[in-house]
């Protein structure tokens, strides 16, 4: 087994994502439930998905969770630069299929043991539509805190929502 790839009790597995891994990430990013939490746009295409996936920040991190060959999740880290170099952002979707079978705590897990033990990032922030419970309960496990919220952060489906701004402090 690689030394990146990290077995998880369910049967799939968390890994570095690679250039092989585009066309089930183009699959994963356009189901429904999965586009629903973030700010893509709908009919997402490979190509877009490829120039995403070959331009990770540095010291940023892309991952994948993989059942049987196919991509479940996506989750990445983007480290900030200069005066913010102690930051990051994360982001994160599963399957539609996969919700609530701990592959988000699986990739979770994983990027913030890579932000806290490998990269010394001392604060990961994201954001989360105030609507998504599962997602903020997840982050509340993982030390998340909300600092605010951002009203009519993004158009979805017809409408403005609301997001909170969340973040994790490591000393």
């Amino acid at each position: 087994m690689p030394v990146d790839t990290i077995t998880e009790p369910a049967g799939f597995i968390v890994r570095a994502a690679h250039p092989g891994d585009v066309d089930g990430l183009t699959k994963l990013i356009n189901q429904p439930g999965f586009r629903h939490g973030t700010l893509r746009l709908p009919h997402q295409t490979f190509e877009t998905v490829r120039t995403w996936l070959e331009a990770p920040s540095i010291g940023g991190l892309h991952l994948v969770a993989v059942e049987a060959g196919t991509v479940i999740a996506q989750g990445s880290l983007t480290r900030y630069a200069g005066r913010r170099s102690h930051a990051a952002s994360i982001g994160m979707g599963v399957h539609d299929a996969h919700c609530g079978k701990g592959v988000g705590s699986a990739l979770l897990k994983e990027l913030v043991d890579a932000a806290d033990n490998w990269l010394d990032i001392r604060r990961l922030e994201l954001t989360v539509f105030s609507d998504n419970a599962p997602a903020i309960a997840l982050y509340r496990k993982f030390g998340f805190a909300t600092e605010g919220e951002h009203k009519a952060f993004a158009f979805r489906a017809g409408e403005y929502v609301d997001a909170l701004a969340m973040a994790r402090l490591h000393d």
